[in-house]
C-alpha cells in the first residue's frame, strides 16, 4: 500500500497548521504591543483628565482596528480549514473504512477468548483490569492461578527496573536446571549485572567475592565471558572510564529483562507475545486482501459466509506463521481437515 499520498496530505495540515498559528500569535503580539504602549502612557501620569484617558483608548481603539485582526487570521483560518477538509477525503481514499465487511459468522470459544483477555491485562500488570474483566465475565476460578503467576513475573521485572536483581536471582536459582535444558544462559547474564553493579557501587573484594561464588558452575561453558568480568577487577569504581564501559549500558538490563519474561512464560507453557496482540496484529496484516476480495464479492455474502477456506491467499509474516501447510504436488490443494494429506 502507497502511504505517500496521506503522508503528503498529512504534511500539508501540518504546514497550514503551523502557518496559522504563527500568524494568529504574530497578531496577538501586534495587539498587545499597542496595549502596553496605551497602558504605560495611562501610569506615567502624562494624562490626567477624563479627556486625555479617553483620548488615550480611543487612538488604541483606532490601532487595533488598524491592525484588524480577524481580516489577517481570516485567509490562513481558510487554508487551513481546506487543508483539513481534505485529509478525511484522502484517508478514506487509501484505506477502506468498513471494515465489517470482511466480517464472518464464527463460533468463537468464549471461555478460550476470555482467557486470552485476561491474560493480556495479567501480562501487563494491570491485575485489578484483569480482576474485573474475568469477575464480569464470571470465568471460573481456575483463572486465578494465571494470575499469581504473571504476579510474579511482573514483580520480578518491576523489581528489575529499580536495579534490584534479587528477586530474579531468586527465581532463576530455583529454576536453573530447567533454563539449561532451554539453553538458556539467563542465570549468568543476571550474576553479570550484579556483579557490575558491585563493581561500580562496592568494594574490589566483595566484586572478588561474589565472583569466586557465582561463577565457578558457568566456568566450562562461559570461560571466555568469566575472564572478561575478572579483567573489570582492575577498574572497580571506575568502569565507565574502562575498555568495558558497554557492561554499563542500560540496554544490558532490558536484554536480560525481556529474556527473564520470555523464559518465564516458556515455563509456564505461555508464549512470549500475548496472543491477543498477535491475533490482532495478524488479523491486521490479513485484511486488506480480504476487503478487497469482499469488494469483488459484492452482494455475495451468504457465499461468503459459507466459504470454509480462505478464497484469496494471504500472505502473512514469518512471525506469524506457526504451522506447515501442505499442498498437494498433483492437485495443488490445500490440506485441511476434510482433505487431508496421504
Amino acid at each position: 500500500m502507497d502511504l505517500n499520498p496521506i503522508k503528503d496530505a498529512f504534511d500539508h495540515v501540518s504546514k497550514k497548521q503551523k502557518l496559522s498559528s504563527s500568524k494568529a500569535q504574530e497578531v496577538i503580539d501586534q495587539i498587545m504591543q499597542e496595549i502596553e504602549k496605551a497602558v504605560e502612557i495611562i501610569q506615567s501620569g502624562q494624562s490626567g483628565s477624563e479627556f486625555e484617558y479617553k483620548s488615550v483608548l480611543g487612538e488604541l481603539n483606532k490601532k487595533l482596528q488598524e491592525i484588524s485582526p480577524i481580516s489577517q487570521l481570516e485567509g490562513t483560518q481558510k487554508e487551513l480549514n481546506i487543508a483539513l477538509s481534505k485529509y478525511p477525503k484522502q484517508l478514506e481514499k487509501s484505506f477502506n473504512p468498513d471494515i465489517s465487511k470482511a466480517y464472518r459468522n464464527i463460533d468463537f470459544d468464549i471461555h478460550t477468548v476470555n482467557q486470552i483477555i485476561g491474560s493480556h491485562f495479567y501480562r501487563l500488570g494491570l491485575f485489578s483490569i484483569g480482576d474485573c474483566f474475568i469477575n464480569e465475565a464470571k470465568e471460573p476460578e481456575s483463572t486465578v492461578a494465571m494470575r499469581s503467576m504473571f504476579s510474579e513475573m511482573y514483580l520480578i521485572v518491576e523489581a528489575m527496573k529499580d536495579r534490584n536483581l534479587i528477586p530474579a536471582l531468586k527465581w532463576a536459582a530455583a529454576n536453573s536446571d530447567k533454563l539449561k535444558e532451554n539453553g538458556s544462559d539467563l542465570e549468568l547474564k543476571l550474576h553479570r549485572l550484579q556483579f557490575v553493579e558491585i563493581l561500580q557501587h562496592g568494594s574490589r573484594g566483595e566484586a572478588l567475592t561474589y565472583a569466586r561464588t557465582h561463577f565457578a558452575p558457568f566456568a566450562s561453558n562461559h570461560l571466555g565471558e568469566i575472564q572478561k568480568l575478572m579483567a573489570c577487577l582492575l577498574w572497580t569504581g571506575k568502569l565507565d572510564r574502562s575498555p568495558y564501559s558497554e557492561l554499563l549500558s542500560a540496554a544490558n538490563w532490558n536484554t536480560v529483562a525481556d529474556e527473564l519474561t520470555r523464559q518465564f512464560c516458556n515455563l509456564l507453557g505461555q508464549s512470549f507475545e500475548s496472543p491477543l496482540s498477535v491475533t490482532i496484529a495478524a488479523g491486521f496484516q490479513g485484511l486488506p486482501p480480504l476487503l478487497k476480495f469482499m469488494n469483488v464479492m459484492a452482494g455475495k455474502k451468504q457465499e461468503w459466509q459459507s466459504m470454509k477456506q480462505l478464497p484469496v491467499p494471504v500472505e502473512l509474516d514469518k512471525e506469524f506463521q506457526f504451522h506447515s501447510i501442505f499442498v498437494c504436488p498433483v492437485s495443488k490443494e490445500q490440506s485441511t481437515d476434510d482433505n487431508p494429506q496421504c
